[in-house]
């Protein structure tokens, strides 16, 4: 078989043979193992390599003035299967619509690429079947270890991917990269005895996981296994609470669910079809002067880093909010041109589908103060450590999710609390962002450091 890089190339080229306006390819090779292990048994272990080839082409419509677009993926890479799928996927853009936003990114939009970024290692490549199943199993043992009232599991996971993209367009752009990925997980079942000694007391479930890009960044068996087994120790005799409205503070790891939001409420789809409520909102403040939140295409070892993005877009760092101004929309070439701006190289794709808008390493920066300050400037109020639930309306900012996490008392947590709803309105609650703490947590590509929301309605009993 041909060079993957040259494959796509000449696929590219065979396309505008056929009278295509225009084409990309993309091209991706990986290998992913996954293992689940219960009580130090192996539940489930999974080991695939996979390579898949994407093709997109644009077809003139009869006006000239604008492009129709197809796009078809195989996984066979023979001749005579790309053949197939060059000819079906050149005929079948000659009868989609027309559209005048599509198209490849504008030549101007392409420059030279980031140099080494961190994002391979051959350190996850090394490790052998065996070292993964023990790291499952260590962690999980550590939580089994911790505490006589971690009485079960609920499974530890260890998982690892090696991926080969490849990118080739007729506007002369080929470019490729490899990454690397492994990640730890450990979930941890307590309980407790009720207070007149029986056995029917409080039982609770948590978990700690971390994600590298390098397994010399993961987090030891021992660190992973031990988080799981505290955080869930600390929900045991959780009770509910009364209904009121107290200031609230979200951990980083529930804090990044309120990142996750503004990811959806900031995307150039939301925007041009007018399904956010930040549509038009550009150079205005939307948030409190605290709140800065970056889009890092371009982070070191960063989970969501890459040279390119989904059309061969080079990264690039964007100021999506500064100190509580809205500067830009994540976009990717349609989007921006829908929106008559430019593309913030966020184009998100897989070989089955047509570029969508996603986030890179998409964060908010980190403040000053510890999380213990935040937590003792409040007399009265939640400190949130878990969100469940759906409920957010990003088209009209509407907020409701389930909680638990600890009470605070006079500057200090208390007791575990379970059963309430948070509720308020995403735009009120940015513009109520009191303080952000310094305690930023990358294990995610999507990371908040904790934060101290001034007033939220909490329903509880």
């Amino acid at each position: 078989m041909a060079d993957l890089k040259q494959l796509a190339v000449e696929l590219v080229h065979r396309a505008i043979e056929r009278r295509a306006a225009a084409a990309d390819c993309l091209i991706v090779e990986g290998d992913d193992f996954s293992v689940t292990v219960r009580r130090q048994q192996i539940e489930t272990l999974k080991e695939s390599g996979s390579k898949g080839l994407g093709l997109r082409v644009f077809v003139r419509s009869g006006d000239g003035a604008r492009l129709q677009t197809a796009t078809s993926h195989t996984s066979d890479l023979s001749e005579t299967s790309l053949a197939r799928l060059l000819e079906d996927t050149v005929a079948l853009a000659r009868i989609t619509s027309p559209d005048e936003c599509a198209g490849l990114p504008e030549k101007e939009w392409i420059h030279s690429l980031a140099g080494e970024l961190g994002i391979y290692s051959d350190s996850i490549a090394l490790l052998d079947t065996d070292q993964k199943i023990r790291l499952a199993r260590d962690s999980e043992k550590f939580a089994l270890d911790f505490d006589p009232r971690i009485v079960n599991s609920d499974g530890s996971s260890f998982s690892s991917s090696l991926q080969r993209v490849i990118l080739a367009n007729s506007s002369g752009f080929a470019g490729e990269y490899q990454s690397s990925g492994c990640s730890l997980n450990t979930v941890s079942i307590a309980a407790e005895k009720a207070p007149d000694g029986s056995g029917a007391g409080s039982m609770q479930r948590d978990g700690w996981y971390s994600n590298a890009v390098d397994f010399a960044r993961l987090e030891t068996p021992e660190v992973v296994g031990t988080n799981a087994a505290k955080r869930t120790l600390s929900r045991l005799g959780a009770r509910k609470i009364s209904t009121c409205e107290v200031p609230v503070i979200f951990d980083p790891l529930t804090a990044r669910s309120l990142l996750e939001n503004l990811v959806d409420a900031v995307s150039g789809n939301s925007i041009y079809r007018h399904a956010s409520f930040l549509v038009g909102r550009l150079g205005n403040k939307v948030a409190s002067e605290c709140v800065s939140v970056i889009d890092d295409g371009l982070m070191s070892a960063g989970l969501g880093t890459s040279p390119f993005d989904g059309e061969g877009v080079p990264s690039q760092t964007t100021p999506i909010i500064e100190h509580g101004i809205l500067k830009n929309y994540l976009l990717n070439c349609y989007a921006a041109r829908k929106l008559g701006l430019r593309t913030t190289a966020n184009a998100t794709r897989d070989v089955s589908g047509s570029p969508r808008v996603g986030p890179t390493n998409f964060y908010l920066k980190a403040g000053t103060r510890p999380p213990s300050e935040l937590i003792q400037s409040v007399e009265r109020g939640v400190y949130v450590t878990d969100l469940i639930g759906f409920g957010v309306n990003v088209v009209t900012g509407d907020y409701s999710r389930g909680a638990s996490g600890l009470w605070i008392e006079n500057g200090e947590l208390t007791f575990p609390f379970e059963e309430v709803t948070i509720a308020g309105n995403l735009a009120e609650m940015l513009l109520s962002i009191e303080a952000v703490a310094n305690d930023e947590d990358f294990r995610d590509a999507v990371a908040s450091p904790s934060i101290k929301i001034s007033k939220m309605m909490v329903s509880g009993s």
